[in-house]
């Protein structure tokens, strides 16, 4: 059933910083005088109850808040309501909103972009809220923090720790209580198992080939497959090194 026109619309804004929400409920009675505002809320929990007793038109909703996310709100709220995300993040999020066409202001929000909103706003509030649960998943990925992986390996020499950047290692070898640190031009040894190092290493750069062996993928020259199985050749070593039957997968041709 679409909205009625007649009636005034109502919206409650969701921030976890009360100034936020005086802030952005003063440039919407600038910009919508028309507009009602309805409730505050300032978590999630507070939210979810005010939208079920007041059943607004729209929420503004904070993305970034303690416990539960405005995405993870907006996949509860449904069709319920008009949704317009108000984030802080950077350039790289803010195409990801124009792409999959969500509404969102950018905090700190400008006067022209609010107006933008709210003429969207005004001309989709006859209509049924759309079903952003396929777009909220896809925003959900791609704001999330990706995982910061090794970049710098510490290693003792003697007296002193040497820093040796990741990208210079051709591969890791299980060596009895060590593990083996391979390049070119030397051979190191460390204490950190090769389970620990691969949770560290960047899994599109690094390879597990073997219960007992990690390669930098791009040090691979050659795979050649056998009777026995398959052998990588590295750049600039002599010697080849086995990949398990478990991790063959990872050489099959695309």
């Amino acid at each position: 059933m679409s909205r009625r026109a007649d009636k005034r619309p109502t919206a409650i804004i969701v921030d976890d910083e009360p100034h936020l929400c005086v802030l952005l409920k003063r440039q919407l009675a600038s910009c919508w005088p028309e507009l009602l505002i309805s409730a505050e809320a300032h978590n999630a929990a507070e939210a979810l109850q005010l939208l079920d007793d007041l059943q607004p038109d729209v929420a503004f909703l904070d993305i970034r808040m303690p416990g539960m996310s405005g995405l993870e709100l907006a996949s509860r709220i449904g069709t319920s309501c008009h949704i317009v995300f108000v984030t802080a993040y950077d350039q790289y999020a803010v195409q990801a909103f124009e792409n999959a066409a969500v509404d969102y202001l950018l905090k700190p929000v400008s006067g022209e972009r609010l107006s933008t909103t709210v003429a969207r706003l005004q001309a989709h509030l006859s209509h049924n809220p759309p079903d952003l649960s396929p777009l909220i998943a896809q925003l959900t990925e791609q704001i999330r923090p990706k995982k910061q992986y090794l970049q710098w390996l510490q290693v003792s020499q003697h007296n002193d720790i040497e820093l040796v950047p990741v990208d210079e290692i051709d591969y890791f070898q299980a060596s009895d209580k060590y593990t083996l640190v391979i390049n070119r031009k030397s051979e190191r040894v460390i204490r950190t198992p090769l389970k620990e190092l691969e949770d560290e290493l960047d899994p599109e750069r690094f390879w597990r080939i073997h219960r007992n062996a990690i390669v930098r993928v791009a040090a691979i020259a050659r795979v050649t497959r056998d009777f026995g199985g398959l052998t990588l050749q590295l750049h600039h070593h002599e010697k080849t090194l086995s990949v398990g039957r478990s991790y063959t997968h990872l050489f099959r041709q695309r």
